[in-house]
């Protein structure tokens, strides 16, 4: 350590738990960097950012002063993979002289000393200039050292054009810096803004009673691109295990005929890289993927951890399942739920090394044949210190994979999930439906440290979950939770057709399974119901296409309503050139009616002006005055207002 050192950096933001993991960000984003930047005397100092990617040589961004010791300043992240920065400050000489110069100037002071230290300063800055800068410095040293009188050497020396130059070639004269390198991961767009439709394609047959293929599927791509999906999200599409296969409705005793669950993976017709044979070949999957993107669609895959008995590893590598005193396998159990057609794999075995190697190939596997986004089924029953490996291992080659944590679990375990490299997560949007429930949930998401590394992806229904709200609300119910999953989020996802066609029938009252689960059977719907979501759907996708301000999770902001049963909040571009203002009826079967009460400075309004609003919902158009405004919104018909302001 050189003890002549003076200044000292802490608290800086962002830094998620001391360092230990990195903030996330998108290609083009911005970090903003705070710190706490102070030194001993009254000595002025200048502070900057250092940041790099990879093993490039690192740049510098300067920081301001915001008061009382704290700086900020920010970069941009240009590309994908990861970037270190930090901070540096140090005693800023030339700053300081300066000051002291005109304090002295104007006490009538004797500065010739203090012109001839400037000239110093000066010459020390320009020897790190190029070109007219440093020709323009090496001038103003001359001059100075050269003035006759008092007068006309503090007139060089206080002269504005070289001043502004010398501030570009700070001389970092024993400068500190942050101990620690901090991390930031940039990924795509498409981790930032999405929406997901999961669809089944053993159900995409056009014959009842028939198992799907990738095939049939492909004839489905048209329909969910019209409904402005861009992500299809398969369901695991490996051989089904046969052995303990689960019959409907999660029956134990299966018919002949049954198909059982698609996460009860593996059978003697392969593993995790095999097709079900029903579902066609590898090349058919290959096709498949094609397909989808010649509709703007990009495939997402299920990869589920666990085996199902007749599985080749259970017969390959028995060591990597934990036996019980009888020497049998414990099947998966999440009471009263138990999953007897799925082994869970044992993490903390002898081989662990070699168990995690192989689950690392089941995704290079598939990364190989064209898939970039993965749905990771339960990772949070898997230690952590496997996901933070894998993740890091598979974006180091392929920084553009995009991994979404299917974790409805405690807060806590949630968040570490998404700091060790998940780049989306579930969350317990599900389960929020008042206003109150949601204000305080997506401020936590959106308004706290947490928007640092957790990207909030929301389904209002999955094959798992049908939702209380779902099951009683009807048609109405399916409305406004898609309003406020689009909004909300800019991630999103529905599981389908279920959602569009709005099915809310439960095993039994009291559940959230759906009476004749998808995931035991195969279904056959009819996507041209005269009573489909599917054109209101494509509305609200395409408006969340059209407008950017929908595009982003961290401007969300709330509003006041005078009513309970309305939620009002806004979300908006960086310099307010867009502004969306989002109104919900919450109450699915009452008109409500009630005054909001808009924050104008957070949308850029001038109170004292009115404005126009256009709902892109409901396409019509009102005329605004002031904060309080009123609103009517029908369940049946229009549920909510997306409102673009119109200064």
């Amino acid at each position: 350590m050189d003890g002549r050192h003076r200044v000292v950096i802490e608290r800086v933001l962002p830094e998620i738990d001391c360092g230990r993991f990195p903030v996330k960000r998108i290609v083009g984003e911005t970090v903003i960097v705070e710190a706490d930047v102070f030194a001993d005397g009254h000595d002025q100092l200048a502070c900057q950012i250092l940041y790099w990617r990879d093993k490039e040589k690192p740049r510098s961004s300067a920081m301001k002063p915001l008061g009382n010791d704290r700086w900020r300043g920010e970069f941009s992240v240009e590309k994908l993979g990861r970037y270190q920065y930090t901070v540096e400050g140090w005693i800023d000489r030339f700053q300081t002289w300066h000051g002291e110069l005109v304090k002295r100037v104007a006490a009538g002071q004797d500065v010739h000393v203090e012109l001839l230290m400037g000239a110093e300063l000066i010459e020390k800055a320009t020897a790190q200039a190029t070109g007219d800068d440093a020709e323009i410095l090496r001038d103003w040293s001359k001059r100075l050292r050269a003035a006759k009188d008092k007068k006309g050497g503090v007139g060089i020396a206080l002269e504005e054009k070289p001043l502004d130059i010398i501030q570009r070639y700070p001389v970092h004269h024993l400068a500190s810096r942050y101990e620690k390198d901090l991390t930031v991961t940039v990924d795509r767009e498409k981790a930032r803004f999405s929406a997901w439709y999961e669809v089944f394609p053993r159900s995409c047959s056009p014959v009842t009673g028939r198992h799907g293929t990738f095939r049939d599927c492909e004839l489905w791509l048209p329909y969910i691109a019209s409904m402005g999906f861009d992500i299809v999200y398969l369901p695991p599409i490996h051989p089904v295990g046969r052995a303990f296969r689960k019959g409907k409705n999660n029956s134990a005793e299966p018919g002949p005929m049954d198909v059982g669950s698609p996460w009860a993976v593996g059978s003697a017709e392969g593993g995790h890289k095999s097709i079900h044979p029903e579902l066609g070949t590898i090349e058919d999957f290959e096709r498949f993927v094609s397909a989808a993107g010649k509709h703007g669609l990009e495939v997402a895959l299920d990869i589920a951890f666990q085996c199902a008995p007749d599985h080749p590893y259970v017969r390959q590598h028995p060591e990597w399942f934990r036996k019980r005193p009888d020497l049998t396998i414990q099947y998966a159990e999440n009471p009263p739920k138990k999953y007897q057609d799925i082994y869970p794999l044992d993490f903390e075995s002898a081989e662990w090394r070699t168990l995690w190697e192989e689950l690392k190939s089941i995704f290079d596997f598939w990364i190989d044949r064209g898939v970039r986004i993965f749905r990771v089924d339960n990772p949070h029953t898997k230690p952590f210190s496997f996901w933070e490996w894998l993740i890091g291992e598979i974006k180091e080659r392929h920084p553009e994979v995009i991994f979404l944590a299917e974790a409805f679990t405690r807060p806590r375990v949630m968040c570490r999930l998404a700091k060790v490299g998940f780049s989306q997560s579930y969350t317990y949007f599900t389960w929020r439906n008042t206003k109150q429930e949601l204000t305080d949930y997506f401020t936590e998401l959106t308004q706290t440290e947490v928007r640092e590394y957790f990207r909030p992806n929301l389904w209002p229904n999955t094959p798992d979950i049908l939702s209380e709200f779902l099951q009683v609300g009807g048609r109405p119910a399916f409305m406004v939770r898609l309003i406020l999953a689009a909004t909300l989020g800019a991630n999103y996802g529905i599981y389908g057709p279920a959602f569009e066609l709005c099915e809310n029938t439960p095993l039994q009252p009291g559940s959230e399974e759906y009476l004749n689960s998808e995931k035991y059977e195969l279904k056959r719907r009819d996507l041209q119901s005269a009573t489909s979501l599917k054109d209101f759907i494509a509305r609200i996708n395409r408006i969340r296409k059209g407008s950017r301000a929908l595009q982003n999770d961290l401007s969300l902001h709330f509003h006041g309503t005078d009513n309970p049963a309305l939620i009002c909040y806004s979300k908006a571009t960086d310099d307010l050139s867009e502004v969306i203002v989002v109104i919900v009826n919450l109450d699915c079967f009452h008109v409500q009616t009630g005054w909001v009460h808009l924050d104008l400075d957070s949308i850029g309004v001038d109170a004292g002006h009115s404005f126009q609003v256009r709902d892109l919902l409901g396409e019509v158009q009102y005329l605004w005055q002031g904060p309080r405004n009123y609103v009517e919104l029908r369940p049946e018909s229009l549920p909510a207002h997306i409102l673009r302001v119109r200064r």
